[in-house]
């Protein structure tokens, strides 16, 4: 399998309501593509059909045209993610040590007794922050057995009632299975850098909420049950964010989100965050912002060009939540190129493969950016 992956969307605020609100996404069967949408239920509107059958179509082929970069030659870059050293507050050891602490709880599916210790874990540490943590709970069925499994999203607060508010959210669970692994598809998935890096990275960046501005408030959610898929084609995804925004629609906030950041995959040791083509179809101005932050601070990781359409926890928070919120995530792990290994969804997802200064390089550019607003 190549290293570069397309993730499709569907419009998610047409979809029929789930139980718990959850909303129904599932993955493709296709190479290289993560967490699509289905076709889903026979009541759809005509739309959404023929959107259904391109996908299908296009999807066949295994390469979409308007990925830049797929034929980017494949090996080492060896290209620091910044310029310049990066600000000694924002620390690369520290930031590694929090991913590997998550790995240590071992594979982290939503519902296991791991999951659970990651979120007495995590509780604990962002209350040691001076945060206001809570969790919101919801409940799934487990997809192979039918018994009930406890999905919880957990959220973090620094001055909730502050006039301007930013949400910043990855997903905390990991994979089931390295289903992408050639070797051992059912094997341990520790899931490094799509499971941990991004809650690594917001607990590192916690450090600095205790000095926000008067007037910026943050809060931090980790969402359950982005990728509690046991089977391809046929098992729900994002349920944990779909939740989220679900609520967030129905109850709103006094203060509502300004906007929004989702951090996922952004621990690859050679990182390159490309424009993500759902952050710019609604969140645009987030997203360019956020690079010209990047550009400013010399952080070269960021690549001011297009490459991926992918659907991710970011897509039901602009669907449904209308919070604009852009997706920072390096999908081409560890790179780009025919011939070039993949790491994702394989047992090769392990901190050997992240790096502390990645982490850290992304935490200095979100966090001057929701200074710089």
């Amino acid at each position: 399998m190549n290293s570069t992956k397309e993730r499709d969307q569907q419009d998610v605020s047409d979809s029929p309501r789930q139980s718990k609100s959850a909303v129904s996404m599932k993955q493709k069967s296709e190479p290289g593509n993560e967490n699509q949408f289905p076709s889903q239920q026979p009541a759809r509107k005509s739309s959404l059909f023929v959107f259904a059958a391109t996908v299908l179509i296009l999807g066949g082929a295994g390469l979409i045209g308007w990925m830049g970069g797929w034929f980017e030659k494949a090996g080492p870059r060896g290209q620091p993610p910044t310029l310049k050293p990066i600000p000694s507050q924002y620390d690369p050891d520290r930031v590694m040590g929090y991913m590997l602490r998550l790995c240590e709880f071992g594979p982290r599916p939503s519902g296991s007794p791991a999951m659970k210790a990651q979120q007495d874990y995590l509780q604990e540490f962002f209350v040691q922050r001076g945060a206001n943590v809570s969790f919101q709970r919801l409940e799934t069925r487990h997809p192979e057995t039918g018994s009930p499994v406890p999905l919880a999203n957990l959220i973090a607060s620094w001055g909730p009632d502050r006039p301007k508010r930013f949400l910043l959210c990855a997903h905390y669970d990991t994979r089931p299975y390295p289903d992408q692994d050639r070797d051992n598809p059912k094997g341990v998935f520790i899931g490094a850098n799509d499971g941990a890096s991004g809650t690594a990275a917001l607990m590192e960046m916690s450090h600095q909420f205790a000095s926000l501005p008067a007037d910026i408030g943050v809060d931090v959610v980790l969402f359950d049950a982005e990728e509690f898929v046991w089977q391809q084609g046929r098992d729900e995804y994002f349920l944990g964010s779909g939740f989220f925004a679900e609520n967030y629609k129905a109850n709103p906030p006094a203060v509502p989100y300004q906007s929004g950041v989702l951090l996922d995959m952004i621990g690859d040791r050679e990182l390159r965050i490309y424009y993500e083509q759902n952050s710019l179809r609604y969140a645009r101005d987030v997203t360019r912002s956020i690079w010209k932050t990047a550009q400013r601070l010399g952080v070269q990781a960021f690549v001011p060009r297009a490459r991926h359409t992918i659907s991710d926890d970011h897509i039901p928070l602009n669907q449904i939540a209308k919070i604009p919120t852009t997706d920072l995530i390096d999908f081409d792990y560890p790179r780009p190129g025919i011939g070039a290994p993949s790491y994702w969804h394989t047992e090769k997802d392990i901190p050997e493969n992240c790096s502390g200064e990645s982490m850290a390089a992304v935490v200095w550019v979100v966090h001057q950016w929701i200074l710089s607003q």
